[in-house]
């Protein structure tokens, strides 16, 4: 099974993943080298995404796409008491949804965060996640809320969300909101499983 795991991040998504041949896009290369530490038998391209996935979707028996998430974020947007300058939403999240919808061969999935809108496209929703599919997606695991404030170790951290991280390849961003942005190992898998169950 050719799978193809976009904005790959450090593969929190892919982490229980078996049998398949995985190519992994990531466009930071400290973040890229970290995926290869974690998943050296995955071929890891860098590369925009984006761009990636309009030349070669048709490669792949399954896709899966997380587009940066931040201008989507109630989060984000609610930091704007704060004085955070706002940006406009990326869209690049809604091509992406559209793109797979009339074109893709083969089962796919976009996730990205609950919006601090009405999506402009129906998702579904479940583990604090949107999900646009062609398969219908159900997970019934725990969803752990891992903590982001800095009494909190990177090493509770990095177990509580068993991605164990040795060399972190010179990353300049905050380490624990790059352990933050990796999906919950066990719902990748829940999708996973689900996708090859479903028929396209």
């Amino acid at each position: 099974m050719k799978v193809l795991n976009l904005y790959a991040g450090i593969g929190g998504n892919r982490k229980l993943w078996k049998n398949c041949d995985v190519t992994a896009v990531e466009i930071n290369p400290a973040i890229a080298a970290i995926y290869c530490d974690l998943f050296p038998r995955d071929n890891v391209i860098l590369a925009d995404a984006h761009e990636f996935l309009l030349q070669h979707h048709y490669n792949f028996d399954f896709i899966w796409s997380s587009p940066p998430c931040p201008t989507h974020s109630k989060f984000n947007f609610l930091q704007k008491v704060k004085g955070v300058k706002q940006k406009f939403p990326d869209m690049k999240l809604y091509e992406e949804i559209i793109f797979l919808q009339y074109n893709a061969k083969c089962n796919w999935v976009v996730e990205n965060v609950k919006s601090y809108y009405d999506p402009l496209i129906k998702p579904q929703e479940t583990a604090r996640h949107y999900f646009w599919s062609n398969f219908k997606i159900e997970y019934n695991g725990i969803n752990k809320k891992i903590r982001n404030d800095k009494g909190f170790t990177l090493k509770k951290k990095m177990l509580e969300k068993g991605i164990l991280i040795k060399d972190f390849h010179g990353l300049k961003t905050d380490k624990r909101t790059l352990l933050n942005n990796a999906i919950e190992p066990e719902l990748g898998l829940s999708i996973f499983e689900a996708s090859k169950a479903a028929k396209h």
